[in-house]
């Protein structure tokens, strides 16, 4: 199996080899530009998530849809990516917005993707240089498949805790229905587990080891004979807890039209409390 994070001591040692992919975003800062120009990892190329990693539906379709396919490959071959390349992704901390990168490339064929373990705080904490200014890779050739992994439709989101374990990778107070920031309606898709992405993470950034991630996803019902899938506000983060997922050692599915999507149908309900149901 191909590994899923490479630490900044790694990164460093094989720096010109791979394509490395910038994907600095928050909810409260969608535009990592001006930060990657300030100071980015030698090589690394920006990628605009809003633009380039969603596309722009309606507000029933969430806030961001899967990319086209089309426009996905056409923005992979501007970051420089060919057939082969190994993409080492990061982003401004915790690889909450990297991760849906990372995704986005596995799910179209990519074959060695990885995630910068610590994203790029890692990677100054080991006192290694930061370039300024953009960069201007040639054009890639690669082709991408996308649609090869396993997605929910809201249809299927609603049915999944009949028989499966649907994690909610907001923050809890989100889940409960204590405040919502950002959608219509505020709570969680009925039978939902409160299973927040922060807790992915160690105090570090980086990732919790796997032996502590299966500990986790175990508490929260998660098993070998069940299907899992995880979903978010916006489908942004919840690739994250499909990575920690994956190397705790399941096979999760991705509802990429999350809560965003869910909130906008005023006849799905919504569950609030601690509860799932």
């Amino acid at each position: 199996m191909v590994p899923i994070l490479i630490s900044a001591a790694e990164l460093h040692a094989v720096l010109p080899t791979v394509r490395v992919l910038d994907v600095r975003w928050t909810l409260a800062v969608p535009d990592g530009r001006p930060a990657y120009l300030e100071g980015h990892v030698p090589g690394a190329v920006y990628v605009d998530l809003d633009s380039e990693l969603a596309r722009h539906g309606a507000p029933e379709d969430g806030r961001h849809p899967l990319p086209d396919p089309a426009d996905l490959q056409e923005s992979a071959r501007g970051w420089g990516l060919d057939d082969g390349d190994t993409a080492v992704v990061y982003d401004g901390g915790g690889n909450l917005a990297a991760a849906r990168t990372w995704w986005l490339l596995r799910d179209a064929g990519v074959a060695d993707v990885r995630l910068l373990d610590g994203a790029l705080p890692a990677w100054t904490a080991a006192g290694y240089p930061l370039a300024t200014g953009p960069e201007h890779p040639a054009r890639g050739s690669v082709t991408l498949r996308p649609r090869r992994s396993a997605v929910l439709d809201i249809d299927s989101a609603a049915r999944f805790p009949d028989g499966g374990v649907l994690l909610d990778a907001r923050a809890g107070e989100r889940y409960r229905g204590e405040t919502e920031p950002v959608d219509p309606r505020a709570g969680h898709i009925p039978g939902a587990v409160s299973a927040p992405t922060s807790d992915n993470l160690a105090g570090d950034g980086t990732f919790l080891p796997v032996d502590r991630l299966r500990e986790r996803f175990t508490a929260l019902g998660v098993s070998a004979d069940r299907p899992v899938a995880a979903y978010c506000g916006s489908g942004v983060t919840a690739a994250h807890t499909v990575v920690a997922l994956t190397l705790a050692g399941f096979e999760p599915a991705l509802y990429p039209g999350s809560w965003s999507q869910w909130a906008n149908h005023p006849d799905r309900p919504a569950a609030t409390g601690q509860a799932p149901a």
